[in-house]
C-alpha cells in the first residue's frame, strides 16, 4: 500500500521524530522516501541581500543532512529535495508530483493543560492533501528503538470514509502482526440533542448501539475476508462528553494500550475545498500517539 512515502521536514525536534517514524515505515514496506524541506517564500522575501538568501538555503540543507544521517543509521536510502515557497504548497504538490502514498508529518506538543496543537504547516497540509498523512506526536521519543504498533484502532461511523480508513488501518496491522481494534462511539450528547436533561430512554440508546454494533461488525468482516488470521477485536462504547466520538476514541486509546489510530476525514465540500472532519480534528489534538488520516478519493 505505501511504496513511496514523503517526510517534510523544518528543523524543528517534532520533525525530526516524525523523520525517524517515517524512515521506520518505509523499512516496513519496502518504500522509497522522498524527505523536502522548504525554504518559506515570506522569510525569503525578508532578507537583506543575497548572502541572508543563501544562508536560509544553506540551513535548509543542513536539515536535510540531518535526516540523512538518521536514514543512514536505520540503513534507508533518501533522495532530498530544497524547496522554495509556502510550505503547505510545496509539500501537496511535490507529493502529488512524486505520486506520494503518505505524507508523514510531526505535531506540536503540548501548549496548555490538555491542549495540544498540530502546526499550521501540517493542519495545511491536512486540509490540502488527498494523499493519506501519518501524524507524529511531538511527545514521542526518538530514541534508537523502532515504533511497535502492536494495537491498532479504526474508529468506525458506518461511513464509506471509515471503511476505506479500515483497509489502510488492516495493511499495518498485518505487516506489524497487530491486533486490529474497530470502535464505535455511541454520541450521547449529539444523538440526544443540548435539551435532553433528562437522558434518552434506554430502548433508543439501544437502537444507537444495535446501529455501532453493525458498522463495527462490517468492518471486521470485510478485514477477515480480505486478511485471514489477523487479530480484529470489535467494540462499542457510549460518551457522553461535549467532546462527543472524540472523547470516546481518546478514552478507548489510553485504556486499550493502543499504538495507532488510523481514521478517515470528510472529503471535498461542495467549494471543492478539503475539510478536516470535528471528529478526526479532536483526536489529532489530544491523543498522544501517532494518528493516520485517509481521505475518501475525490
Amino acid at each position: 500500500m505505501y511504496s513511496h512515502i514523503v517526510i517534510p521536514v523544518d528543523g524543528s525536534d517534532e520533525a525530526a521524530v516524525a523523520a525517524r517514524r517515517g524512515l521506520e515505515l518505509a523499512a516496513t514496506f519496502d518504500a522509497t522516501v522522498d524527505v523536502l524541506h522548504v525554504v518559506e517564500r515570506n522569510a525569503l522575501r525578508l532578507t537583506r541581500g543575497a548572502d541572508e538568501r543563501e544562508r536560509l538555503r544553506e540551513r535548509g540543507r543542513d536539515v536535510l543532512a540531518d535526516v540523512e544521517a538518521i536514514a543512514s543509521e536505520l540503513g534507508r536510502p533518501v533522495r532530498t529535495e530544497l524547496g522554495e515557497g509556502k510550505p503547505a504548497v510545496q509539500i501537496d504538490e511535490f507529493a502529488a508530483e512524486r505520486d506520494a502514498d503518505l505524507i508523514v508529518v510531526g505535531r506540536q506538543g503540548a501548549t496548555g493543560p490538555r491542549r495540544r496543537l498540530l502546526g499550521g504547516v501540517t493542519e495545511q497540509v491536512l486540509h490540502r492533501s488527498d494523499v493519506p498523512v501519518f501524524v507524529v506526536p511531538g511527545e514521542t521519543q526518538a530514541t534508537g528503538d523502532a515504533a511497535d504498533y502492536t494495537r491498532v484502532l479504526v474508529p468506525t461511523d458506518g461511513s464509506e470514509n471509515a471503511e476505506v480508513a479500515s483497509r489502510h488501518g488492516a495493511t499495518i496491522a498485518r505487516e506489524y502482526d497487530a491486533a486490529l481494534h474497530v470502535l464505535n462511539v455511541v454520541d450521547l450528547q449529539a444523538e440526544g440533542g443540548l435539551f435532553s436533561a433528562g437522558g434518552l430512554e434506554r430502548d433508543f440508546v439501544d437502537r444507537l448501539e444495535a446501529r455501532g454494533r453493525e458498522a463495527v461488525d462490517r468492518v471486521a468482516s470485510d478485514v477477515r475476508e480480505a486478511s485471514p488470521g489477523l487479530d480484529v477485536e470489535t467494540a462499542v462504547v457510549e460518551t457522553r462528553s461535549f467532546e462527543g466520538a472524540a472523547a470516546g476514541i481518546r478514552e478507548y486509546v489510553a485504556d486499550s494500550g493502543i499504538d495507532l489510530v488510523v481514521m478517515g476525514s470528510h472529503g471535498r465540500s461542495n467549494l471543492g475545498r478539503q475539510l478536516l472532519g470535528s471528529v478526526a480534528s479532536t483526536v489529532l489534538r489530544t491523543v498522544d500517539v501517532p494518528v493516520l488520516v485517509v481521505k475518501r478519493p475525490p
